[in-house]
């Protein structure tokens, strides 16, 4: 009892320096529960976040089945069965399901390359709008698109007829009636309400292209559709969830659900499960993957630095009352007295503070979690606490490690104010040092991987790195310190003397410098990524805004968004554009005049002004002629007959109708007139190509003089386009124009072609330059062309290289659309048309769009793409680094505190011995004042390049942007304003902990 007395007497007598090492046990094992703590929290966080942006179609699910009535006749029983389905759909909690079948018919259109879908939609009704007539009610109602109705002059009340239809593909693809025709009626016209909707489902309805029709189902109800006579009918089940089914808490119990559903339907085999779901799991497994791997990083240096400061802070104290267990040990105690008297007074606080610092830990989590995660809360639980005992025995380990000095050591040692000056390693700092070139090689062989050793490399290389810094500068302190002496600067002499010579000087220095490199460490990570999202949001998407449109000729694309911003200010007209080839690259085409205005521009590239100059060209715009019929005047030369050579013409319609390819047939011997009628010319069309294709998918060669392209009943005195002139066409590669080109009234073409536009020798108006100016990123194509455009190799020439394309990344083209549109020889619409546009966008910018006839169908914005990439794997982790650098730095600055408290006794006693042998009060507060601001201001400044260089280091396996990142030139270091801001506010802690800690003694100094 009375060695407990005597501990407790002692604990009390030093309470200040108890409390400041409790709460240093305390910071270390709450950072033990905070990782996994907020891991439980990130996990919850990464799966609201995912769940809030996913798309309608990873929210539900579509169950389809075809009936086809002719194969059931034949086998005399039905094809499928909604029925064991059905049940497990039901057992699918927070679901409502939609009922739909429909069936492709024709009757309605004037064509028959696509068919007419009629459907059944469960309360399709209360989903549209009925803008002329009334909604569905009796056996042979149906509802008509109001694009569709006005196309075809029909109104409500009118009756059309419909059958049920098969596609016969032989030779070319068209839909048949298969069945009876039935006569319907047209009761109402109607617009979608809402067409991207989860309502609608993944049907595509509203989905138009010049294969699969105008995009608006014509709608019935459920009394119609059975009474046709059916061909083949396609069967839905759309299950949409409720609000709340994709709650974190019920993930599990959906994918189960789902997982007997798609186990049901597999048994019933004609059944096809499509959903979304599946991605939006996976997508919320790899966020967690990402957290899972990022958290750790900086987790590790923090309970290694905990440990550190409690070993500091506890040897520390040790050496302030060495006399104390100097005369214990001198009394002959018995040795469990001596440990119990040595290590009591450190055991319990260290003890008091681990039991507080589980509270703490999931506590601070918490706290953090409803900050930064509103809504979705932390998982308390105990699972959090599993690493608490492990931290607080590594607590506990580390106080005894530190005084195993005054437990073993004979009392001539212990008496000794001072220990011998060690220069070298010692063999725990030796230890740590290979162990960071360990980890450190580890990383780079396993090619970033952050598991095994190699997680602890960011945190033994700045421990090491700040160590070996530490053995280097304090000699060179020293050093300064004898000059200074030698100088007669006594109070700098001092400082530098009691900072160099200090016990434990090295290894608070150590400390002081580790944490401030892992919060350096914090910033790189947490500011590289946030850099690297906003790299991300703007140009991965390309521009502030980017809508994706229904497919739509080039040219209409073009004047639509001209017109819709006639001065360029806001809107730019997009196009995918492939390169073929056996490297393929993927490329845009884009309206450059207004590339400078719109789009987003990478980091460190030319000027977009300057790239925009470079994309335009001058060229005459290529021939026109008006007229429904087109004649071409055609001479075929001496091939043998047995060669078949077909003449073509491509034509881009003057009132955006699109581009077609005319067929004129087969080329005969001499001189003749080939006639071919192009509806899309009524109003005018320009030429782009004329073209001379085999007959075979062998090539052959031959020769033909082309003379004139003309309208057969020309309007007004419109004259004909005469091929006369070498310096207005060029030839493709599958042809050329003969040495003696020009012949008299016509231009001699040598070619080498087969069957098909692709093997098609192509004549084409000199309406761009040639080569074509192309701006691009990685590489340019192969051979320098690009052969998109109708599949003809078309010359380019690079005029600017970028780090990266907009929307595409570091691999891609970037050419002008309307030379892409002139270069077209093919039928294609654009690919992937968009309306790229910028902030000063109107808010009705779509409505206008859809005036000129553009359609769009998706709508993407820079700050939806980031707001989402906030609310993934990497950036909900990083929250943690900051939590990581904000503890590091109070672990330091409380070590510091309480070195500067358990010191201040002896320096106190040094001073006054001084001050007695003539030390004046001026050098003697120098002495004081710069003693402690000196380690701090270069432990501060060391640090944060230790932990910028350990960044350099290892921050690139970091998985900042997922463990797929895009393509894209991301940036790899912080911004040096926020690097040197939290640098500063470091610095700033830690000297106004040194300061405040000396104050006492600076006012004994100066008396």
């Amino acid at each position: 009892m009375t060695s407990l007395a005597l501990a407790l007497a002692m604990l009390w007598s030093r309470r200040g320096q108890a409390i400041t090492l409790a709460l240093l046990a305390m910071l270390a094992v709450a950072s033990a529960v905070a990782a996994p703590a907020y891991l439980l929290a990130a996990d919850r966080a990464i799966a609201a976040g995912q769940i809030a942006t996913a798309a309608p179609s990873e929210l539900s699910l579509v169950v389809r089945g075809a009936r086809d009535a002719e194969a059931e006749e034949m086998a005399g029983g039905t094809s499928i069965d909604f029925t064991d389905v059905g049940r497990a759909l039901i057992d699918m909690d927070g679901f409502s399901y939609v009922y739909s079948t429909e069936m492709a018919t024709v009757g309605l259109e004037r064509t028959n390359i696509f068919a007419s879908r009629l459907v059944f939609r469960q309360d399709v009704c209360a989903h549209v709008r009925v803008v002329a007539g009334r909604c569905l009610a009796g056996e042979g109602d149906v509802l008509l698109g109001e694009q569709t109705a006005k196309r075809l002059g029909l109104t409500a009340g009118d009756g059309i007829r419909l059958s049920g239809a098969r596609l016969n593909d032989d030779p070319i693809p068209k839909w048949e009636a298969a069945a009876a025709a039935k006569s319907l009626t047209v009761v109402g016209i109607y617009q979608p309400v809402e067409p991207a909707g989860a309502y609608w489902g993944t049907h595509g309805y509203f989905i138009s292209g010049p294969d699969v029709g105008p995009g608006e189902p014509v709608f019935t109800n459920s009394i119609t559709l059975p009474a046709m006579k059916q061909t083949v009918t396609m069967m839905a089940i759309d299950g949409i969830a409720a609000p709340g089914t994709f709650d974190i808490d019920r993930l599990d119990d959906v994918r189960a659900d789902l997982t007997r559903v798609e186990e049901v339907s597999r048994e019933v085999g004609a059944i096809q499960i499509t959903t979304g779901m599946p991605h939006l799991f996976q997508r919320i497994e790899e966020g967690r993957d990402e957290a899972r791997l990022l958290v750790p990083v900086l987790a590790v240096p923090l309970v290694l630095l905990a440990c550190f400061s409690i070993y500091l802070t506890v040897g520390h104290g040790a050496e302030a009352r060495q006399s104390e267990l100097a005369v214990v040990a001198l009394r002959g105690t018995r040795w469990w007295t001596r440990w119990w008297l040595a290590t009591g007074e450190s055991l319990a606080a260290v003890l008091a503070g681990a039991l507080a610092g589980c509270l703490a830990g999931q506590l601070m989590v918490n706290a953090v979690a409803a900050s930064l995660f509103p809504g979705v809360g932390a998982d308390a639980g105990w699972t959090s606490l599993r690493y608490a005992p492990i931290a607080a025995a590594a607590a506990l380990l580390a106080a005894v490690a530190a005084l195993r000095r005054q437990l073993f050591s004979p009392v001539t040692t212990l008496l000794r104010r001072t220990r011998p000056e060690r220069r070298r390693l010692q063999a725990t700092e030796a230890v740590v040092v290979v162990l960071a070139v360990v980890a450190g090689g580890q990383l780079i062989l396993s090619d970033g991987s952050l598991t095994g050793v190699g997680m602890f490399a960011p945190a033994l290389l700045m421990l090491a790195t700040t160590l070996l810094i530490g053995h280097a500068l304090l000699p060179l302190v020293s050093r300064y310190a004898v000059r200074a002496l030698h100088r007669g600067r006594l109070g700098v002499a001092l400082a530098g003397l009691q900072l160099s010579r200090r016990p434990g000087a090295i290894r608070l220095f150590a400390l002081l410098a580790a944490t401030a490199a892992v919060a350096g460490y914090a910033v790189c990570a947490v500011d590289t990524a946030a850099r690297g999202r906003a790299v991300q949001a703007e140009l991965g998407t390309g521009a502030d805004r980017v809508l994706t449109l229904e497919a739509v000729p080039r040219r209409r694309l073009l004047d639509a968004v001209r017109a819709v911003d006639p001065q360029g200010a806001y809107a730019m007209a997009v196009s995918q554009l492939y390169s073929g080839g056996p490297r393929p690259l993927a490329g845009l085409a884009v309206d450059s005049p207004r590339l400078a205005a719109v789009a987003s521009w990478p980091r460190d590239a030319p000027d977009a002004g300057r790239v925009s100059e470079r994309l335009r060209f001058t060229a005459p715009e290529r021939p026109e002629f008006t007229g429904e019929d087109v004649v071409i005047r055609v001479t075929r030369g001496d091939t043998g007959s047995d060669v078949e050579l077909r003449l073509i013409l491509a034509v881009s319609s003057l009132t955006g109708l699109g581009e077609r390819i005319v067929e004129f047939g087969e080329i005969s011997a001499g001189t003749r007139d080939y006639r071919q009628r192009s509806a899309i010319c009524v109003e005018g069309c320009r030429v782009s190509g004329i073209g001379i294709v085999g007959g075979s998918t062998s090539e052959v060669t031959g020769q033909v003089v082309i003379h004139e392209v003309r309208a057969a009943e020309p309007a007004g005195d419109a004259a004909p386009i005469r091929v006369t002139d070498p310096s207005r066409w060029w030839a493709s590669q599958r042809g050329r124009l003969a040495a003696a080109a020009a012949a008299k009234d016509g231009l001699t073409f040598d070619v080498a072609v087969a069957s098909g536009s692709g093997g098609a020798a192509w004549l084409r108006p000199v309406s761009t330059p040639t080569p074509v100016p192309m701006a691009y990123a990685g590489t340019m194509p192969d051979a320098g062309v690009i052969t998109s455009l109708g599949g003809d190799a078309v010359p380019v020439t690079a005029v600017a290289e970028l780090p990266a394309v907009p929307a595409l990344g570091r691999t891609g083209t970037l050419v002008d659309l309307e030379l892409a549109d002139r270069l077209s020889v093919d039928e294609a619409r654009a690919q992937q048309p968009q309306v790229w546009l910028n902030s000063a966008a109107p808010a009705d910018i779509v409505e206008r769009l859809g005036e000129q006839g553009l359609t769009v169908i998706a709508d993407t914005s820079a700050g939806q793409v980031r707001a989402r990439l906030d609310r993934q794997g990497p950036a909900v982790a990083l929250w943690f680094h900051v939590l990581a650098g904000v503890l590091t730095v109070l672990l330091g600055a409380g070590a510091l505190v309480l070195t500067i408290g358990v010191h201040r006794a002896r320096r106190a006693e040094d001073l006054a011995v001084l001050r007695a042998q003539g030390l004046r009060p001026g050098q003697a507060a120098q002495a004081t004042f710069w003693t402690y601001p000196v380690l701090v201001i270069i432990a501060a400044l060391v640090g944060l390049l230790a932990g910028v260089a350990g960044w350099l280091l290892t921050g690139w396996a970091l998985p900042l942007s997922g463990l797929k990142p895009p393509d894209l030139p991301l940036p790899g270091l912080p911004r040096l304003p926020v690097l040197l801001g939290v640098g500063t506010a470091v610095l700033l802690l830690y000297l106004g902990a040194a300061l405040a800690g000396d104050r006492a003694l600076r006012r004994r100094a100066v008396r």
